[in-house]
């Protein structure tokens, strides 16, 4: 038998440095997780790929305390102009605006490139006293009753943790160490190019995103990357086509499919090649190691689904993590496979669907209205037409002259009071018998999203509970976190 007496212990290992795992390891080191986040490139990824960031994924941000970091790095999606023989033509619009509302306060898709959301991640990581482990090449996996052992190309010995989760996208080694398949298929079989360019001064307006219609079909656009000087390149091909990424070939596709001169781009700082496709997990846990991300389903980039349902994954799952390590059951982490595996084929459904023009950008792709009701997880005790039901997103809204997603920010629990005939006066802390002294409690005379009653809101925002009875959502928690229910988080 192995001893792991002499190896290093974390709580959790997380394999992979991209946004799904910079997401998870901020979530697990606020609750004081010990937590290795392991990448094995010597730098966070370069390029602009997933350059949306939806509504929801905005709120997830805001708990983390990025939201306004965000906002401040990016920018709104600018309308399209549609480009024929270097004349512009008409102007429309690819994403759908939206206002902000009081109980959704982002209201539209932000750009920023994936690099710059990496490395925002990375500073708040940093800032809680975490750090990522690079040049970590992840090279066998095994585990048992107690833990995962890990071993690493050019490592002497091994790396020992309670639990590990792979985050290291689509071709990453955790989940073929493990054995899981993909099951899915291909999208759309035209090769795309994408690149991140620089332009000479003005040469185009980074007013608008630029579309080049092709005469066999494909196309090209020239997207301006918000909080950059770079634009986004993308230029589709006929299938069968060998797409070379080198800046040479990606100056002469963008000269032959748009008006542009190949000097006029004066930097190439990132380029790839991919063919569409849609492909699911065919389970997200194995023991003691889990997956998230891209290392879970693969998306088409149309619609910009796959980087938000990634950090999504890891707002699921780290509460979840953080509770079974502080004394919750173990079979609270199969409702991680139970919760999210749903909404990922869906939001695979969705990305094909916007990629084959389907459907459009629009309501769907904020993300905001997915839930969790057919969870085991979702116990609604209010009459079935409350306007919200266990397992719905808990909206923003005023307590007094507080924000509701101000109280929820963190990695606590909290119960709303509201309108109920147990309220006490508005602001005050309702007393709870049997409720945990950590959970952080609201009343409040009304507030619409929400109708009457009692809410108990998990801390990845989604309403855990309802119902009239204090006491229902303290044996709620005693019945799914048992010791954990009774153990304060870290403070955020």
């Amino acid at each position: 038998m192995r001893n792991h007496a002499t190896s290093p212990v974390f709580d959790v290992a997380v394999i992979g440095a991209g946004p799904t795992g910079l997401t998870l390891a901020i979530d697990l080191v606020r609750r004081g997780v010990r937590v290795l986040l392991a990448e094995r490139g010597t730098d966070l990824f370069a390029g602009s790929r997933g350059k949306g960031i939806q509504s929801r994924t905005l709120e997830v941000l805001d708990d983390l305390g990025l939201a306004s970091r965000f906002l401040a790095a990016g920018g709104p999606y600018p309308p399209n102009r549609r480009w024929t023989a270097g004349t512009p033509g008409e102007e429309f619009r690819m994403v759908e605006e939206r206002e902000a509302t009081e109980s959704e306060p982002y209201g539209g898709t932000l750009m920023l490139p994936q690099w710059r959301t990496a490395r925002l991640l990375r500073e708040r990581l940093v800032e809680l006293g975490g750090e990522v482990s690079y040049g970590h090449e992840l090279t066998g996996l095994e585990q048992d009753a107690e833990g995962v052992t890990l071993r690493f190309a050019e490592r002497t010995g091994t790396v020992r943790a309670r639990y590990a989760v792979g985050a290291d996208g689509a071709r990453g080694a955790v989940r073929r160490l493990l054995g899981i398949g993909m099951t899915g298929g291909t999208v759309d079989p035209r090769p795309v190019l994408v690149a991140d360019v620089r332009l000479s001064l003005g040469t185009l307006p980074r007013t608008h995103w630029h579309v080049f219609p092709g005469a066999d079909g494909g196309f090209a656009a020239l997207c301006p990357l918000a909080g950059t000087e770079d634009f986004q390149f993308v230029a589709a091909f006929p299938e069968g086509t060998t797409v070379a990424t080198d800046p040479e070939a990606v100056r002469a596709a963008l000269a032959a499919r748009t008006h542009l001169a190949p000097e006029r781009v004066t930097a190439v700082t990132w380029s790839s090649a991919f063919t569409a496709r849609a492909a699911l997990a065919d389970r997200f846990q194995d023991g003691r190691v889990l997956l998230a991300g891209d290392a879970a389903h693969v998306h088409s980039p149309a619609g910009g689904q796959g980087l938000n349902t990634s950090i999504q994954d890891a707002y699921n799952l780290g509460w979840k993590l953080g509770a079974v390590l502080a004394g919750a059951p173990r079979a609270l982490l199969a409702t991680y496979e139970e919760e999210r595996r749903a909404v990922a084929a869906g939001m695979l459904d969705l990305s094909t669907r916007v990629h084959r023009g389907e459907t459009r950008r629009g309501e769907e792709t904020r993300q905001l209205g997915l839930h969790y009701r057919a969870s085991t997880l979702s116990d609604h005790a209010l009459a079935a037409g409350a306007p919200l039901h266990a397992g719905d997103r808990a909206p923003d809204g005023r307590a007094g002259g507080d924000r509701l997603f101000d109280l929820y920010r963190g990695p606590h629990w909290t119960l709303l009071a509201i309108g109920t005939e147990r309220t006490p006066e508005a602001g005050a802390a309702p007393v709870v018998p049997g409720l945990p002294a950590h959970v952080r409690t609201r009343a409040l005379p009304s507030c619409a999203p929400y109708g009457r009653g009692l809410f108990l809101i998990r801390p990845d925002g989604y309403v855990a509970w309802t119902g009239t009875d204090p006491g229902g959502a303290a044996r709620w928690l005693d019945r799914h976190l048992g010791a954990a229910a009774h153990a304060s988080p870290a403070a955020a």
